[in-house]
């Protein structure tokens, strides 16, 4: 029965939901410390493509986050290896992140005072933490994203290296689309925020 349930939570893991944890507040209060995530990991296997306005979960394109700590009990380690493979865990290496797309490919993504603008409209961002603006004092671009990449920012706009901090490495801050590993579902963890964005988000 135990070796039927982790093939079962394998299978889950593998083509339908993945769980995250949220280790910083950079998509506040959308999402905050601590949270676990469902991330759908059918989505891109049925032919879905990253959208504006949608947070998404994508593995580090290089360097946006700094070495992760390992656990020297290696009892421990070894479990959480295997729980994390089979994914009744978040990933043992953890080397994810989670940030709103903002721009697809193609698209012209702009900052200036306190707007937003992609191909010129300007971008309403009901979701950002109370008190920051779309630029929270970082004025950029025009930036053109490349053909499959997105663009991605934290909802905490002033509390998140995204994009806009990482314009002098691959991609020139953009993230490639086959670095996303799909989009939020949903907060299923802890009870008291529970929240569900849809299947592709929101």
């Amino acid at each position: 029965m135990a070796a039927i349930g982790l093939a079962v939570a394998l299978l889950i893991k593998t083509c339908l939901f993945q769980v995250f944890m949220i280790p910083s507040g950079s998509m506040e209060n959308t999402l905050r410390i601590g949270d676990r995530v469902g991330v759908n990991k059918l989505a891109p296997l049925t032919g879905w493509k990253p959208e504006p306005g949608q947070p998404v979960v994508f593995k580090d394109p290089g360097d946006w986050l700094p070495p992760q700590p390992t656990d020297g009990n290696p009892v421990s380690s070894a479990v959480g290896s295997v729980l994390s493979f089979v994914g009744l865990v978040p990933p043992k290496d953890d080397n994810y992140l989670v940030k709103r797309v903002i721009a697809t490919g193609g698209q012209t993504v702009q900052c200036s005072g306190t707007t937003l603008t992609v191909n010129g409209a300007k971008v309403d961002e009901p979701y950002l933490h109370p008190g920051d603006d779309s630029c929270a004092g970082l004025d950029f671009g025009p930036v053109t994203v490349p053909q499959g990449y997105v663009w991605v920012e934290g909802d905490h706009r002033s509390d998140s290296a995204d994009s806009r901090y990482h314009q002098r490495g691959p991609g020139g801050g953009a993230v490639p689309v086959d670095n996303v590993v799909g989009p939020v579902a949903a907060v299923v963890w802890p009870l008291n925020h529970l929240d569900w964005f849809g299947w592709v988000g929101r």
